[in-house]
């Protein structure tokens, strides 16, 4: 703090000690610059009863007790000092006036120190003064910073020098306060204890951009080569701003990603990553990463950086957006319709890009989105030929998936109607017959069969080589049939969880499971194949390749047709029978009992259908 003072306190205390005891009057600490000189004020005081005749005086430096001999700087007397001081010290007080003022010259480090007052009377009237002046020798100006300087808010920086020399005074100038301000001289002021100072003020509006700014003060003397300087650094408070942040991130799923959010202030922010209002990372720094490994779509989203210190607080987002192939697509829609009906079905998933959606029948594209996550297909009136598996395919850059499912269509009206109800217990047996000799119907018939109890192909066999036998049993049923393969001859029974022995292959309603024999050196054994549903049970015992064929295969296409025309009259009749007899027969199923069953399994680029290993199975009502 400086002070103006035009009746100092020293001298107040000087005045007030008129009367009386011994004392003296100093700055307790004075300093000037190396080179120059310097003043340091005295008055002293003694009991007026002793009147003395003359009044010597003896400065002491460093120690006021002359048993220690201490260096003597200044002595009335015999003008007898210390080498250090010779032509370098001086009385400017008249000590009869009981003033003890000294001058010291030339400065160099080395003079600085303690310097003590002895008054000398006469006689035993001599007294040391436990009063003293520490002299500082100093080199550099000392500039005056505000304890907090705030961006935005005026500062006033000082450069304050000494001034007690009275034969050269200092001249200030600022450095380095381009872009600040203008200085301002203040003068020569007093200090409290009777020093005097030379003061420049410099007053401006701080920014951030002078954060670190280096200020110089300096002071020289006029016809002298004496220039010193001094400096410090502004240490300007100001808030965050974030400047440096990930733009928007795109990144593949499984992939490392490294979020960065950098901040400029001071102090140093608290850098805190947030996510939903949920805290993920902080610390106190200037940088802070956010590290995210192996990203899922979960992690997909807007991210924020928060920075704050005591001064403000900053903060930007940056979206993150993971890329992925899409999920198996999901199909909700009509399964099982009639004849006529109109279906709708709907098959949709996730992925980022959205995907282009397609749904094809037998490599035939029916419909098809580009960038959708969901596809409708609509059949406004299903026919026979719509029945069979369908695919849903979703692709994007990233990958490809796909689902499969069955439309059933069912027949308006029943098969032969003119044969009545009993025609039921053959549809089974019409439909191996259609299967093994679609030619032989020709134009007679259009079949519109609904499968539902299990029926085991002719394709269906068995054969050996060397020591192995494998055996073939094709199944076409809906629902999706349970395989076993029964060796009698041994009281063994295989099935299709047993894969050491049975693999299983699904395509369409089609199941194909094999059965394969190691180690068989005897003759080959009798295997019975049984596919069983909720319908019906199956058994055949398959055929070793080589013996006789069937009479069907043997017969050729026209006696197959002269047998299927007797089979239907036979069955005619025995229906026509049994209505006059008014015996009432359940027949063993019926079309419109036949429950819906969707089938889904993954699909491989190739367009081959994978293994069957597992199938989701759901019944629509």
């Amino acid at each position: 703090m400086i002070f103006l003072t035009t009746l100092p306190l020293f001298w107040i205390m000087i005045s007030a000690s008129r009367g009386g005891h011994w004392g003296a009057w100093m700055p307790s600490s004075i300093s000037a610059f190396e080179g120059t000189c310097v003043s340091i004020p005295c008055r002293f005081d003694f009991p007026d009863e002793l009147r003395p005749a003359v009044v010597h005086g003896v400065w002491y430096f460093n120690s006021p007790y002359p048993k220690n001999y201490p260096p003597v700087v200044f002595k009335s007397r015999t003008q007898v000092v210390h080498e250090s001081f010779q032509g370098r010290s001086r009385l400017l007080g008249d000590l009869g006036l009981r003033n003890c003022t000294l001058l010291l010259s030339s400065l160099s480090p080395e003079l600085g120190g303690k310097y003590y007052f002895r008054g000398d009377l006469g006689g035993y009237n001599q007294y040391t003064f436990s009063e003293h002046s520490v002299l500082d020798i100093i080199n550099t100006p000392n500039i005056v910073v505000p304890p907090e300087v705030v961006v935005g808010s005026e500062v006033e920086v000082s450069c304050m020098v000494p001034d007690n020399c009275p034969e050269l005074r200092p001249e200030l100038s600022w450095l380095g306060h381009e872009g600040l301000g203008e200085p301002s001289v203040l003068g020569r002021l007093r200090e409290d204890e009777g020093t005097w100072v030379q003061v420049s003020l410099l007053h401006f509006v701080p920014t951030r951009e002078a954060n670190g700014h280096r200020l110089g003060c300096q002071a020289s003397f006029p016809n002298t080569t004496l220039q010193f300087e001094g400096y410090a650094s502004l240490d300007v408070k100001y808030p965050p701003v974030i400047v440096e942040m990930n733009a928007s991130v795109e990144a593949i799923e499984g992939s490392h990603v490294s979020l960065l959010c950098g901040a400029d202030s001071n102090p140093l922010p608290l850098l805190t990553w947030m996510r939903d209002g949920t805290v993920l990372r902080e610390a106190v720094a200037e940088s802070l990463f956010l590290d995210l490994e192996e990203v899922t779509p979960a992690e997909d989203g807007v991210y924020a950086c928060l920075a704050e210190n005591a001064y403000g607080q900053d903060n930007r987002t940056v979206g993150l957006s993971v890329m992925y192939a899409p999920r198996k697509p999901m199909v909700n829609g009509t399964m099982v319709a009639v004849e006529g009906e109109m279906v709708s079905i709907l098959c949709s998933t996730q992925s980022n890009p959205d995907p282009i959606l397609t749904i094809f029948k037998e490599k035939q594209i029916l419909a098809t989105v580009i960038y959708e996550s969901e596809l409708q297909l609509e059949l406004p009136a299903v026919t026979p030929e719509d029945d069979g598996e369908y695919w849903c395919v979703a692709e994007n850059q990233y990958g490809q998936r796909a689902t499969t499912f069955n439309l059933s269509v069912e027949c308006s009206v029943p098969v032969l109607s003119a044969c009545g109800q009993g025609f039921a217990h053959v549809l089974p047996l019409l439909e191996w017959f259609h299967l093994s000799h679609p030619e032989s119907l020709g134009g007679m018939l259009s079949l519109c069969i609904t499968l539902v109890a299990p029926l085991i192909l002719l394709e269906s066999h068995c054969a050996a080589a060397r020591d192995t036998v494998q055996c073939l049993c094709v199944v076409k049923s809906n629902p999706e049939p349970s395989v076993a393969f029964e060796l009698p001859s041994r009281n063994v029974t295989v099935n299709e969880t047993e894969r050491e022995f049975v693999y299983s292959e699904r395509s369409g309603l089609l199941l194909t499971s094999i059965l394969t024999l190691r180690g068989q050196a005897q003759a080959p054994p009798r295997v019975i194949c049984t596919a069983h549903n909720l319908y019906g049970t199956k058994s055949l015992e398959l055929p070793f390749q080589g013996a006789h064929r069937l009479m069907w295969a043997k017969i050729g296409p026209v006696g197959a047709v002269g047998a299927f025309a007797i089979l239907i009259a036979t069955v005619c009749y025995i229906t026509q029978t049994r209505r006059k007899k008014n015996v009432t027969e359940s027949p063993s199923f019926s079309a419109g009992d036949n429950p819906p069953v969707l089938f889904s399994s993954d699909f491989r680029i190739s367009g081959a259908p994978e293994k069957y290993e597992s199938r989701e199975v759901s019944t629509l009502e």
